[in-house]
């Protein structure tokens, strides 16, 4: 019989734990959420006069974790909604829940007497047959097993998820000596596909593999500054994203994780290692000692590293000097090195300027790099069965957009080595044995074939999963079919082409709309369907602005106008084309983002995707199709039939509002609530299957047999849903909610959307609307308070309000 997990139980209602739940919600799996029973009760519960054995007490420390999960920020939920797949229980009273679910996940707290406790509960509750995990960040497998029965330990595994749940791509699988290889495999499939997650196996060792790597670069990063002298602040701005980390560097990462947290993690290495030098690096320094006595752990404290104050000139953020414990002004650090990384267009680049360079800061990243380097590809086959689950883990969980191994390789392995030995470090093993067969790199790549260096001494290939496609890949076998400056066409295979943008941030511009008619014709001609899709950092961030800006302080009027013209021509080619069409967006989806998903018969949407009309931003309404979509869209969800006619003004007042807030989901769920996808649009919840399930989506509307859609029809709301929405607007605009120039763009929108200056239920065609958008847009484009939002934007990178 196929396993399958149906229901879910998880043991501990923690951050982490209601956090695992909430995922397992937004996947569509009901689970229960266990945690202890109080011991004494609140004063609101005293005054209430409830007692220890009333059940709200009882629940109370689980329902308070399923609780915070609707006030968390960022959202773990896809959608609130979700909410109501999770339940809430105790130790107590509902541990015979656990026989009736599939997978039971401990998240108690990290102390191997209780887990091994919370264990004999779950023996004596679980059914033959159901897997049970430990999300331990550290804790070893083995030991927790011990004492259990056959069937259990051969169930019983680690299932490390890195926090947030949601959005933190790493699920790190540890199996025990006892665990059944089935089991793991049903698990890698399960987390891959079910749960979006990147899954890494790892050997039952302190802190397993990315906090094992992970920690120990903190930990260098803390000593090499305090060598050098340097500041926190000065160590983000080498640590950060100019090194291909996240925005949070070191310091603010630690923040972010607690101090608390980062000390217990550092204290499972030191504790257990039997490796003195290992030892050295993970002893705590005893200024961190220092601020988590006093209680300065960071961004759940309200202080660590850093902290926020207000001052006459607004918020400021200080920083915290480790020689003295007191705040101070955080300062811009200016190390040339760093300079030279920032204007460098390669992440390689980035990392050579600065590991080669002759300032403190070089030093500074060199010292770092060489010592996390050296102490990777010495553990690597003690933590991970290769080197690629090492960088897997450390991209997948601490963000890094390049593991260790591929940093070597990126600043030259046989000059970093040469210069390793000339500062008398021990080069490990596997690096020797490399060096020794003559290669120079850990991975290499042929044909977009993609092989890592094994020991042995031989390149293996690395396994891909087949629902991973790549698009670098593809054109390196030669299956680029043509380009521009703005865009690729790309065959992904089995009939289905590929419309890749490659402008910067995937911006639209003319080279864009040329590359989609050109898709159109190819496609129509030699292919089943099209995928619009890329692999960039966000989908699409909307229209080149600043080429828009330049054309309207010129008063390029007809130049504009025919970008719009151009935009509808080219949205009109791939709709009624005779071949389906998927959109595949993801990340950021903005403005002329969004309406390129409308250009699409169906959308393949990435669970996070942050996806919005938002052009009311810099002064404009969506131009490109997007209002009329909207009003369109908002007309298929007004019911039909009935003796009384149903009202379409909510409909389109819900569509209206969208635009002209500006409103920008917070997950792909989310963007088909607030109507800017239709329900039947799909969701992929693992991103690096996005444009394998848009081309399997295609292919299915072929073997369907397809249609195109025919151009529709709608009745408008009119002159009297217009002056409702005019109504609403001036409201606003008198209560000071927003202002002259605001009243103004949404009363373009409103008009647009009411279907102009005729009678309610005047039956209309969207081009009638798209001619309407059209003028509206080349009107507010023309005002200079819409001329200062976008420059504005694009100067500052946030929205003027004028």
């Amino acid at each position: 019989m196929e396993r399958k997990i149906r229901k879910a139980a998880v043991l501990g209602s923690g951050v982490m734990g209601a956090g695992i739940a909430a995922h397992l919600a937004n996947v569509g799996i009901p689970t229960y959420l266990l945690d202890i029973v109080p011991r004494e009760l609140t004063a609101d519960e005293s005054t209430k006069g409830l007692t220890l054995s009333d059940s709200v007490v009882k629940n109370r420390i689980a329902q308070a974790g399923r609780d915070r999960l609707l006030k968390e920020k960022p959202a773990p939920l896809y959608d609130k909604k979700n909410i109501d797949l999770i339940t809430v229980g105790n130790f107590e009273d509902h541990l015979s829940c656990l026989s009736e679910v599939d997978w039971i996940i401990e998240v108690v707290v990290e102390n191997i007497e209780v887990k091994k406790s919370v264990f004999a509960m779950v023996e004596a509750h679980r059914k033959p047959g159901t897997i049970v995990s430990s999300n331990t960040s550290g804790v070893s497998i083995n030991e927790m097993a011990e004492g259990r029965s056959d069937d259990f330990r051969k169930h019983f595994l680690g299932t490390h998820f890195f926090n947030p749940p949601r959005y933190l791509k790493l699920l790190e699988l540890i199996p025990g000596l006892d665990t059944d290889p089935q089991v793991i495999s049903f698990m890698k499939h399960f987390g891959e596909h079910v749960l979006g997650k990147g899954m890494v196996v790892c050997k039952d060792t302190p802190n397993f593999i990315a906090n094992r790597i992970g920690t120990y670069g903190l930990q260098v990063s803390i000593h090499e500054m305090v060598r050098l002298g340097l500041g926190v602040d000065e160590v983000d701005a080498l640590t950060g994203p100019v090194i291909g980390r996240p925005k949070s560097a070191t310091f603010r990462t630690l923040d972010v994780v607690g101090l608390d947290t980062y000390v217990h993690v550092a204290g499972n290495v030191r504790n257990k290692s039997t490796d003195e030098q290992e030892r050295s690096v993970f002893e705590v320094p005893e200024f961190v000692l220092q601020m988590v006595e006093k209680r300065w752990i960071g961004q759940k404290a309200g202080q660590g590293f850093f902290k926020q104050v207000k001052t006459e000139k607004g918020k400021e953020i200080l920083a915290l000097s480790v020689d003295t414990l007191e705040y101070r002004p955080s300062v811009r650090p200016k190390f040339p090195s760093l300079e030279t990384a920032k204007t460098a267009k390669t992440l390689p680049e980035k990392l050579r300027a600065l590991a080669y360079g002759k300032d403190k800061g070089s030093e500074f990243v060199w010292s770092v790099f060489k010592k996390v380097l050296l102490y990777s590809a010495e553990k690597a086959h003690e933590i991970a069965d290769d080197i690629v689950s090492v960088d897997q883990a450390m991209k997948w969980g601490f963000g890094w957009e390049m593991g260790p191994f591929e940093t070597w390789d990126a600043i030259g392995l046989e000059k970093s080595v040469a210069r390793m030995r000339e500062e008398n470090e021990k080069i490990p093993a596997l690096v020797e044995e490399l060096l020794a067969s003559g290669k120079t790199s850990f991975y290499q790549q042929e044909q977009g074939k993609r092989s890592v260096f094994s020991i042995g001494g031989t390149y293996k290939d690395v396994e891909e999963s087949k629902e991973n496609i790549n698009l670098a890949a593809l054109k390196e076998q030669g299956k680029l079919i043509k380009k521009n400056a703005g865009a690729a066409l790309i065959d992904l295979g089995d009939g289905v082409a590929c419309l890749e943008f490659t402008s910067p941030h995937n911006a639209l511009g003319m080279d864009v709309l040329h590359m989609a008619s050109q898709a159109a014709e190819e496609v129509q001609k030699n292919f089943a369907g099209l995928v619009i899709g890329n692999q960039g950092k966000n989908f699409c961030v909307g229209m080149n602005l600043a080429m828009a800006l330049m054309e309207a302080q010129d008063e390029n009027w007809l130049e504009l106008d025919m970008l719009v013209t151009n935009f509808h021509k080219t949205a009109r080619a791939l709709r009624y084309m005779h071949r389906p069409v998927v959109a595949a967006p993801f990340g950021m989806t903005l403005g002329g983002g969004v309406e390129v998903a409308y250009l699409a018969d169906r959308v393949q949407v990435s669970a996070e995707t942050y996806l919005g009309l938002v052009e009311v931003g810099v002064g404009l309404l969506p131009g490109g199709g997007g209002t009329k979509e909207m009003l369109f869209r908002a007309m298929e969800n007004v019911p039909e039939g009935g003796s009384v006619p149903v009202d379409s003004f909510p409909f389109v007042a819900k569509a209206f509002e969208a635009i002209a807030m500006a409103k920008v989901s917070t997950s792909g769920q989310e963007a088909i609530n607030l109507g800017y996808l239709r329900p039947t649009d799909r969701i992929s919840v693992n991103a690096d299957h996005l444009l394998y399930d848009a081309k399997q989506l295609v292919l299915t509307m072929d073997k369907e047999g397809y249609t195109p859609p025919a151009p529709r029809k709608i009745r408008v709301i009119g002159e009297t849903g217009y002056a409702n929405l005019r109504q609403n607007i001036y409201a606003m605009k008198k209560s000071g909610y927003i202002s002259e120039h605001d009243e103004l763009i949404a009363s373009k929108v409103a008009y647009v959307m009411s279907g102009g200056n005729v009678p309610a239920g005047t039956e209309v065609t969207e081009s009638y609307i798209l001619e309407l958008e059209k003028q509206a847009f080349l009107e507010l484009i023309k005002t200079p308070k819409s001329q200062q939002r976008m420059q504005h934007m694009l100067t500052k990178n946030k929205p003027l309000r004028n």
